[in-house]
């Protein structure tokens, strides 16, 4: 019985050793292609040309540390920003809104005004001053925007347009904390026109520190609150990317009007 139990176990471990050589070659085979390979009908080098400048290539040397700006940017917008300017929208009435929208896009005037006269718009220079007296007047301050009922539309200018129109170039991109995409020239123009409004526009005009702080936030939650963009809602696993080369052609249209 024991000789029996011992043939039986040897037999067993014998099978088991087959199976495994029997896998262990299967594995080891690995099936050729047969099939033919075509080239691809399109290939890379016929579609991208090395001396062509496409959309997409914005200089952007700092692209890792822009890339976490905006992140932070992103956190900032969702768990700060966006509450304040959804309470804002939910206590205050639309024609409120309008009114707020309308004294802002007023006060700033001053800016579209300094810039259109530097790149010599002489026409949208004098529109510019013109709407700035009837929305001050006629609008009450320029809660009404009476100016565009008379086809005086506003003509928006800053000085990195400024900069763009005598052939200053972008330099590299860069994201600003909590105020998004922007290049060396726009904030140099951004930090201009802000320093300009400040000492020479309505602030220095009012000459109240409060007042202007008020405003500024009032301005900022405002301008957030006409800003349709939501951060990683485009649909694009790219979104920075075509953040980027977004901002970059709407700067160049701008500069080119």
């Amino acid at each position: 019985m024991r000789i029996s139990e011992n043939k039986t176990l040897r037999l067993l471990l014998l099978a088991l050793i087959f199976c495994c050589a029997l896998l262990a070659s299967g594995c080891s085979t690995t099936p050729k292609q047969t099939a033919g390979l075509e080239p691809p009908l399109h290939p890379p080098q016929d579609l991208i040309k090395p001396d062509v400048k496409y959309p997409v290539d914005v200089y952007d040397p700092l692209e890792g540390f822009n890339r976490r700006i905006y992140m932070f940017n992103y956190y900032f917008d969702k768990f700060i920003f966006l509450p304040i300017v959804r309470t804002y929208e939910f206590i205050t009435p639309n024609f409120v809104e309008k009114g707020v929208s309308n004294f802002v896009d007023n006060v700033y005037e001053f800016n579209n005004f300094t810039n259109n006269l530097l790149q010599l718009k002489i026409k949208d220079t004098g529109i510019t001053l013109a709407r700035f007296a009837v929305n001050t007047t006629l609008g009450f301050g320029g809660l009404f925007d009476q100016a565009s009922d008379l086809g005086l539309n506003r003509q928006t200018e800053d000085f990195g347009q400024t900069l763009g129109h005598y052939g200053v170039g972008n330099g590299p991109y860069i994201v600003l904390p909590i105020l998004g995409p922007s290049n060396l020239r726009d904030t140099t123009g951004l930090v201009t026109d802000t320093v300009a409004f400040g000492n020479l526009g309505p602030p220095a005009w009012v000459d109240n520190e409060t007042a202007t702080l008020v405003f500024t936030g009032v301005a900022a939650v405002d301008k957030r609150h006409r800003e349709s963009f939501r951060y990683y809602q485009t649909g694009s696993p790219f979104e920075y990317d075509l953040i980027r080369m977004l901002y970059t052609a709407k700067r160049d249209i701008e500069i080119a009007k």
